[in-house]
């Protein structure tokens, strides 16, 4: 065997050992279709179950709870911002551990100003409802190309308070980061927390498969710093941006080949309303159906 075939194969490993503990997304929107992710995904798959406009923490629990009896690992999204009450968030995550699932994404949310008593996800961990009601285990927000709202001290300190709480408590607490389109940027932005004392595993964020003007679009929502301004210059001259990364193929690739030069555990991918198309992509690179391109810098996949 070659020398540039051990690399391709090399490669090849590393991606396929990459995405096999990967998590997905997926919405109340998919609720008909969820029987999809039980026959795309190897059983025990984590699967979030965000939390989007006009639906209501009723419909995430419900929709969990149905990802779970099909045998995955439902991760619900808890949005501080939308919990119009203590209670509310009691009586949800009592009913999700009654259904087995201890675990959960805690994020802020995007409202402007919240629903309720919870302002933020430090709120409700304060609260000490997770402990009470039985989550084991909890996902927090990174980002390592910035927020468009909140300074990096505070989002530093933030990613602290929730390491102190992670060992004062036990539950396991892991950051799930913004998808971006430079894996640079999530080294660099992992080493930046190990010297402020964090050391969180991180599940790294990425876009799914998708069209470029669709992921554009998501991307200008999510307000996501320096790779933003990249993609919206002209197509031509993402050419020659080296760091920039515009399929996920691409992305795995170089995450695939140095994630143990940080702490990141595995891919979490988001879909924009594609879940079910991702599901099969991802159970198709699962199986090895992984072509590399000649200068293995990214792949395609035969779904």
């Amino acid at each position: 065997m070659t020398s540039a075939a051990i690399l391709e194969t090399d490669i090849k490993q590393r991606v396929i050992q990459f995405v096999s503990g990967a998590s997905i997304e997926a919405t109340p929107y998919d609720e008909n279709r969820l029987a999809d992710f039980a026959t795309h995904l190897p059983q025990g798959t984590n699967i979030y179950v965000a939390h989007p406009p006009r639906w209501q923490l009723q419909d995430v629990v419900r929709v969990a709870v149905k990802l779970q009896q099909l045998g995955l690992q439902a991760r619900p999204h808890i949005a501080a911002r939308a919990l119009h009450s203590e209670r509310e968030l009691r009586h949800a995550l009592t009913e999700l551990n009654g259904a087995g699932i201890k675990q959960i994404l805690l994020i802020a949310g995007d409202r402007n100003a919240p629903a309720g008593p919870f302002s933020s996800t430090l709120d409700v961990l304060a609260s000490g409802a997770t402990v009470d009601c039985g989550v084991t285990s909890i996902g927090v927000a990174g980002h390592p190309e910035g927020h468009e709202v909140i300074g990096p001290s505070l989002l530093w300190d933030a990613l602290l308070t929730k390491q102190a709480f992670a060992q004062r408590t036990g539950t396991q607490v892991h950051v799930v980061t913004q998808f971006g389109f430079n894996p640079q940027a999530v080294f660099d932005w992992q080493r930046h927390g190990r010297t402020r004392g964090i050391t969180l595993p991180v599940h790294v964020g990425l876009a799914g498969p998708t069209t470029l003007p669709r992921l554009m679009r998501f991307a200008m929502q999510c307000g996501i710093g320096a790779s933003l301004h990249a993609l919206m210059k002209s197509t031509s001259a993402l050419t020659h941006l080296a760091h920039v990364k515009t399929t996920p193929e691409e992305m795995l690739v170089e995450l695939a080949t140095r994630h143990d030069e940080a702490d990141i555990v595995k891919p979490h991918f988001f879909c924009f309303g594609g879940s079910t198309e991702t599901a099969r992509w991802l159970r198709a690179m699962i199986n090895g159906a992984v072509e590399l391109n000649q200068d293995g810098s990214k792949f395609s996949v035969r779904v």
